[in-house]
């Protein structure tokens, strides 16, 4: 069973800024990983392709990075976004973040051939700015963490 995120914050982001090759659903090369909640954590579930192996059996690190950076981000604008009084399956905008930094610690060696999930917490740290702490995993296995700073896209973004 493919399991999905039903309502994405990244479905609610204005195509000017759906681009992204992680999580842009208008990249039809990329990712497009989705975010959304679960409970009071956020959770994006990816199956890497076959091309995105290290080696055989085995997803490529960068892969994972890109998933803890694109769940980061879309995790702080699902908490900001709530905390504006919204959630993903209406109408209004959510804010857009970008990442200020990114470590990701892997823990064990990533299987390929099965759904990673990623599980965030987010802790507001700023009015604008957010820290997600993002655990992977493949059939259950903690298979890598990370951390996000993520902040509010600069309106100079938006500029053409």
């Amino acid at each position: 069973m493919v399991q999905k995120v039903e309502y994405a914050i990244q479905d609610r982001y204005p195509d000017d800024f759906s681009w992204c090759y992680g999580c842009g659903r208008l990249n039809k090369e990329g990712h497009q990983f989705r975010t959304g909640w679960e409970g009071d954590r956020t959770v994006t579930y990816y199956n890497p392709e076959p091309d995105h192996k290290a080696i055989p059996g085995f997803v490529y690190g960068g892969i994972i990075a890109s998933l803890v950076d694109c769940h980061g981000t879309g995790s702080a604008s699902l908490a900001l976004h709530r905390k504006n009084g919204f959630e993903p399956d209406g109408e209004e905008l959510p804010p857009r973040f970008v990442t200020a930094s990114l470590s990701v610690n892997y823990i064990k060696p990533t299987p390929q051939g099965t759904t990673l999930k990623a599980i965030g917490t987010v802790e507001e740290i700023h009015p604008k700015k957010f820290k997600v702490a993002v655990e992977v995993f493949a059939d259950g296995d903690l298979c890598a963490t990370g951390e996000v700073v993520a902040v509010v896209m600069p309106a100079s973004f938006g500029a053409k």
